[in-house]
């Protein structure tokens, strides 16, 4: 009996033992994990309504730089160069605001409220696809320059207010990027 009960101890203690050493093994993931999800979790109004709005801002930024895209050869190539640069830049962003939009709870479906600093209109779009050669990048040029401009302001609220360390990393990113391609549409437009 009493061979019994130790063995009964010692298989019980093992049990606890690996248990134990099982849930060290792992509380070190689901901290990293649970700090990594609870950085991600924090966020504001201000982040929301940066998302909110960059989301469709980007949208049109890309679906300017495919109209200019598709002109191909007949457009200069330098401006042809920085609308794929734009893009590659706001595509994989638009893709991070969708995300963090789904993680916070928040509606993704924002429409194009062209409204909105530096939007386009419908009009303006049109323009903009019916153009051909030095005035179709004219036309981006000093389009993207207003959609740009609009994009920094909206940008650099979200630095000054945005609570989520990664929103309001893009904000900077952003800031920096655009004012960059704001001066050389500058000097691409004084070029044509």
């Amino acid at each position: 009996m009493n061979r019994t009960r130790t063995l009964f101890s010692s298989a019980t203690a093992l049990v606890v033992a690996l248990t134990l050493a099982g849930c060290a093994g792992t509380s070190s993931n689901t901290a990293s994990d649970t700090a990594a999800s609870s950085e991600s979790a924090v966020f504001n109004d201000r982040d929301v309504m940066f998302a909110q709005m960059m989301l469709p801002h980007h949208k049109q930024a890309v679906e300017m730089s495919d109209m200019f895209i598709a002109k191909g050869d007949s457009v200069d190539s330098d401006v042809l160069a920085l609308a794929e640069t734009i893009k590659n830049e706001q595509g994989p962003e638009i893709d991070q605001l969708t995300t963090w939009l789904d993680d916070w709870g928040q509606d993704t479906s924002a429409s194009m409220d062209h409204s909105m600093d530096g939007m386009m209109s419908e009009s303006d779009m049109t323009g903009l696809d019916d153009a051909q050669g030095a005035e179709a990048a004219r036309l981006f040029l000093g389009q993207m320059t207003e959609h740009h401009k609009g994009a920094v302001d909206m940008a650099q609220k979200e630095v000054d207010g945005g609570e989520n360390p990664d929103a309001v990393e893009m904000a900077k990113n952003i800031v920096e990027s655009q004012t960059a391609q704001l001066a050389q549409m500058d000097a691409l437009l004084n070029s044509l």
